[in-house]
């Protein structure tokens, strides 16, 4: 029998589309915005009872922009349930490939918007590329119920040019997708066009290669040490089931890890479940620019297909993904998940005086990632799993900043103050990108709880009469609203998620901590749009009663939602979360402030956070790993290789 999280086959997404179009949906109108797998709820996937296949559709009429809601059985073959969507009150599905490529056909026939191409120098508007982006919701009345995106323009001076590096700035079109009119065209100011070309990807035109770099060759001549049964994964003590949807792209289930004789859970499910990328400049032109990668531009659509030696080294199992493309159909992503494990430094050591040896232990770690393209900016996703029973998530940031015109000093003599100058008369402007990571706890068991651990300075006193004295402030947060926290890094502010009715050795609960980098939240007024539907990014973290319709923390339509279903929505409630089955969002991600050394591409910058068995283990759990085995060839000075444990060391 099928397990109930087995990740939708081609198979399935062809029977879900018959199903729906034999309900009566035209086949040339319907566009399939999301297919997903409806997970059944926790309770019954744990004692087994889950039964049944199930679907959720989210379908376009391309005519009239109805969207319908509709689940199907592809076990039964039977449709189970449709709705219309309220458009207005609940949001737009995402935006899809299709519709990008219909703009610049649009605009490049329409009157006004050639004509603002011509005040900028521009007469062959064949070359002007449309960046058409996600709208928001910023109460414009004529836009209520209409599928809108608002498009920039950038030039490319031949087919293959970086058009990113020319902005053609001060002018924006707002389009209605479903009737293609250009709704508003706004021509605010009249900027140059950056000409200088700015070309990473030819080699041409780059400076020479270097010579200077010996191969780095990474093998393991016995083969990995993890072994794959379908999706589920197993690596030295851990094992988990891989995932993958349209929203989310990879999802991690049923994570555990073997302690003795006992397998035991860790998380049930794991994801990043949303993030977003909000622009701080004011202006006319760009005051709305934010986009929600997952729910406006949907992660899973937007996988790369990985490359051996270029996106991954070593020992690699790839994971394809097959989802449904926007006519229904199986679509399949080739190795859009990569998985191999690489050493990772020191894993403990100690040189003792006493009885005068040197031990050490080398660390690796399990590597599970996956790689998003989104419009200029490009995102890995790096799932980490240590031998001693540590979790972490990096998110990577690459690709090209967005560029805007630079306006160039301002009356006064001070910078722009909502952006950056990265080239000559090129800008861009400061903005956030903010990820939600929603962890569906279970440790030993789905009744948990959080408590905030932070150091306590404690003044002199009798009990402290030199003052070197300090402690530990425990705080149990017994409620949803109670839930909602910041992360203090002056503090040492962690969040410590137990099992209140399984203790360790010492007769603590065991747990785990959630350790946060505490960069800087959403820096947008909290009275904005973006404050209201990016309401999951006010604070660091949120701890919600487990619901299975509670899978998205910006609701499940985000595009030009104003707030339906949105996490601070859900503790309005105010649920006991103490001792209970419950879910811990994680807020964390990167301000940037563009440099010079962003530009023409990139380099990576990364954010993440980690999880840290904390009093979950009775002691060291990788007291079993091995030796490792002297280092292979010769130092530096030519000197022989000494073995790990060799006093005096070597070279």
């Amino acid at each position: 029998m099928t397990h109930p999280l087995t990740r939708l086959s081609g198979t399935e997404i062809e029977t879900n589309r018959s199903l729906v179009l034999e309900a009566g949906f035209d086949e040339e109108a319907t566009a399939f915005m999301l297919v997903n797998l409806i997970e059944p709820d926790k309770s019954a996937v744990l004692d087994g009872s889950a039964r049944g296949r199930l679907v959720g559709n989210v379908l376009l009429d391309r005519r009239d922009g109805t969207v319908t809601e509709v689940t199907t059985d592809v076990d039964a073959r039977v449709l189970v349930s449709q709705r219309v969507v309220d458009v207005v009150t609940e949001g737009q599905p995402p935006i899809v490939l299709e519709e990008f490529d219909q703009i610049e056909e649009l605009l490049r026939a329409h009157e006004g918007w050639t004509a603002a191409m011509a005040k900028r120098g521009i007469d062959d508007v064949s070359l002007v590329r449309i960046s058409a982006l996600s709208a928001g919701r910023f109460g414009l009345a004529d836009e209520d119920g209409r599928r809108i995106v608002r498009c920039l323009s950038f030039l490319q001076l031949d087919a293959d040019d970086n058009a990113w590096a020319h902005p053609v700035d001060g002018v924006v079109a707002y389009v209605d997708l479903i009737t293609g009119e250009v709704i508003r065209l706004i021509d605010d100011r009249l900027f140059d066009v950056p000409r200088e070309p700015y070309n990473f990807h030819r080699a041409d035109e780059l400076p020479p290669a270097r010579t200077t770099q010996k191969p780095i060759v990474i093998t393991q001549p016995e083969g990995p040490s993890f072994a794959v049964d379908g999706d589920v994964v197993e690596w030295e003590k851990w094992r988990f089931r891989i995932g993958f949807n349209q929203v989310e792209g990879l999802t991690l289930h049923e994570v555990g890890f073997t302690d003795g004789d006992r397998h035991r859970s860790i998380l049930y499910r794991a994801s990043v479940a949303e993030m977003v990328v909000p622009y701080g400049d004011p202006s006319p032109v760009r005051f709305w620019q934010n986009y929600f990668d997952a729910g406006e531009y949907s992660l899973g659509k937007s996988a790369n297909s990985l490359a051996l030696g270029c996106d991954c080294l070593g020992e690699i199992r790839y994971f394809d993904a097959t989802i449904a493309a926007t006519d229904g159909r199986p679509q399949t992503i080739r190795n859009a998940i990569c998985m191999h494990e690489e050493d990772a430094s020191i894993l403990w050591k100690h040189t003792d005086e006493y009885y005068h040896s040197t031990d050490v232990r080398r660390n690796r770690r399990l590597v599970v990632s996956f790689f998003i393209t989104v419009g200029n900016y490009d995102y890995g996703f790096y799932w980490h799993f240590y031998l001693d029973g540590r979790i972490e998530l990096e998110c990577k940031a690459t690709g090209v900043v967005f560029a805007s015109a630079y306006p160039g000093v301002q009356p006064d003599g001070s910078d722009y103050p909502w952006a950056s100058q990265i080239a000559p008369g090129v800008g861009a402007p400061y903005h956030q990108h903010l990820f939600s990571a929603r962890l569906d706890v279970t440790l030993d068991g789905v009744r948990n709880a959080v408590d905030e651990l932070e150091a306590k300075r404690v003044p002199i006193s009798a009990e402290n009469p030199y003052g070197n004295g300090f402690t530990l402030s425990t705080t149990r947060l017994r409620t949803e609203r109670e839930g909602v926290r910041d992360a203090d890094g002056k503090r040492g502010r962690v969040w410590h998620i137990v099992n209140p009715e399984v203790t360790n050795i010492v007769g603590k609960p065991v747990g785990y901590t959630l350790r946060s980098e505490g960069q800087p939240s959403l820096l947008a007024d909290p009275e904005s749009s973006i404050a209201r539907r990016a309401a999951f990014t006010t604070h660091d973290l949120w701890v919600t009663r487990y619901s299975p319709t509670e899978r998205f923390p910006s609701g499940e339509l985000v595009n030009q939602n104003d707030g339906h279903g949105t996490i601070d929505r859900w503790i309005e409630r105010d649920a006991d979360i103490d001792g209970q089955d419950i879910v811990v969002w994680h807020t964390f991600g990167l301000t940037h402030f563009p440099r010079t050394e962003d530009w023409p591409i990139m380099p990576v910058d990364s954010t993440g956070f980690s999880l840290v068995p904390h009093g979950f283990f009775d002691q060291n759990p990788t007291l079993d790993v091995p030796a490792p085995t002297p280092a292979h060839g010769a130092c530096h000075t030519g000197a022989a290789v000494c073995g790990c444990g060799d006093a005096g060391g070597c070279c």
